[in-house]
């Protein structure tokens, strides 16, 4: 598969893997599957150990991505942003082939495919090689759905949002008060933590920033579930 060094944020489905590299680690996005799932394998640089964001599909691809040379990064964990099938259909596959742990929320943990080795919830961190993601619990487009944060220390934040933000609102939710809670999450947990400089990776589709999106979160709400 080729890796395309100039990142963009956009990637074509069944299409090239594109890769940003910053400081401490290197982020690469894939698109999987019928329904345009993005899959992220972050590598810590200093010690070429890997974690990735949403085995979605394709196990084959996302193998291709990890590598298959001496040289390629050590998988330690698969994190779920949520329960939905279409996020977790690689997992087992993925998980099994490189003897990686699995992490998600308890309240999105019974619906997958495998139990999860570790269980996150809001504020916990999860650690590999030098890095440090942070877990922020967003409730509403399911109960348990997650986004993982990473602060570098020599440039501007990157949030992994699976489905709760996209450019152009929130996720889709199913009954007015899971719209209320997840747009609250939101505005507290997101907006009102963050700056604008943001660099946000959805679970689907192209990737947007905190600054693009603030100006429309009054008409977001406005406009409801």
């Amino acid at each position: 598969m080729n890796i395309a060094d100039t990142y963009t944020g956009h990637v074509e489905p069944g299409g090239d893997a594109a890769r940003r590299t910053l400081d401490g680690l290197t982020i690469t996005k894939l698109s999987v599957g019928p329904m345009d799932n993005n899959a992220y394998l972050l590598v810590c640089r200093a010690e070429n150990e890997a974690l990735l964001i949403d085995a979605a599909n394709d196990p084959d691809r996302i193998s291709d991505v990890v590598g298959h040379g001496p040289d390629r990064p050590a998988l330690r964990t698969v994190v779920t942003t949520h329960q939905h099938q279409d996020h977790w259909q690689a997992l087992g596959a993925v998980a099994g082939a490189n003897g990686a742990n699995t992490a998600a929320h308890p309240l999105d943990a019974e619906p997958l495919p495998i139990p999860p080795d570790f269980l996150v919830e809001h504020d916990d961190t999860l650690q590999f090689g030098q890095v440090t993601l942070e877990v922020i619990h967003l409730r509403g487009h399911t109960p348990g759905s997650i986004a993982l944060l990473y602060r570098d220390p020599k440039g501007h934040p990157h949030l992994f949002t699976g489905d709760s933000l996209f450019p152009g609102g929130v996720g889709k939710t199913w009954a007015p008060e899971n719209f209320t809670s997840l747009l609250d999450d939101v505005e507290t947990r997101i907006f009102g933590t963050l700056p604008d400089d943001t660099w946000v990776y959805p679970g689907h589709g192209d990737d947007t920033t905190l600054g693009t999106e603030r100006p429309h979160l009054t008409e977001w709400r406005e406009r409801g579930w």
